[in-house]
């Protein structure tokens, strides 16, 4: 995981009343391979489901994930943070430069962020699809994006400290 930390950056994502932890397994799993450094979330609806977690690399052992009450109380110092909403107005993904240090804010699997969480983000952001996706394929694509348009590490001592264990396959 070190080759893709990215340097003199700081990766955050917020959580807007989460309901399904299967998602948010997939979140934390997903926050565990591009170096996001914590996880916060609000609402009741997890904090009841999280100890039914599917999170197999047990990244919620390694990244903090916090219940809190106001995401906005939690925003790390110095970051930027992006709203990922299917909302008239808002920068479509492709087009989007990354900020160094981001908190990246989703909202709910059955609904969307309101207009208040919208206004105190400094930037909100769309990806272009035929059909809204889930949450964790949401932040899956956006922290592939975030990797994809960075300076990383590439090769095959990046291919060995990333796979699984039982993969030793070489071309």
């Amino acid at each position: 995981m070190s080759s893709l930390s990215l340097s003199k950056q700081t990766v955050s994502i917020g959580l807007v009343n989460p309901k399904n932890p299967v998602n948010v397994a997939s979140i934390l799993r997903a926050a565990g391979c591009y170096g996001v450094s914590s996880v916060f979330y609000t609402g009741y609806r997890y904090r009841i489901a999280k100890n039914f977690n599917a999170d197999t690399k047990a990244f919620h052992k390694k990244i903090p994930t916090i219940g809190v009450d106001d995401l906005k109380e939690v925003v790390p110092e110095n970051a930027s943070v992006v709203a990922i909403e299917l909302v008239e107005g808002a920068l479509p993904l492709p087009e989007f430069k990354h900020p160094e240090n981001a908190m990246y804010i989703f909202g709910p699997e059955d609904g969307s962020l309101d207009k208040s969480v919208l206004e105190w983000c400094d930037h909100v952001v769309y990806i272009p699809t035929y059909s809204c996706m889930n949450l964790a394929a949401t932040a899956n694509v956006v922290l592939y994006d975030r990797l994809a348009k960075s300076e990383y590490i590439s090769g095959n001592s990046l291919i060995r400290e990333s796979r699984d264990n039982n993969n030793q396959s070489k071309l």
